[in-house]
């Protein structure tokens, strides 16, 4: 397993996250080959760290409305 250094990432908020303080995940585009999502109430908490091809699927599944509410 290789470690990806995510000290000095940027993160951007979901577009999918409310603007209530609840729900809120930030995922960051730096890397081409892996999407890192972190919950953005706890940014020095656990990040995980998807394939960027399973990212896209999901989100074009959330898109799509496959996913429910």
């Amino acid at each position: 397993m290789r470690t990806i250094d995510l000290s000095a990432i940027s993160w951007r908020k979901s577009s999918y996250s409310n603007s209530d303080g609840g729900q809120c995940v930030e995922v960051s585009d730096d890397f081409a080959a892996v999407v890192p999502v972190r919950d953005s109430k706890a940014p020095h908490g656990p990040v995980l760290v998807f394939p960027a091809a399973d990212w896209a699927s999901f989100v074009s599944a959330l898109r799509g409305g496959q996913l429910g509410d």
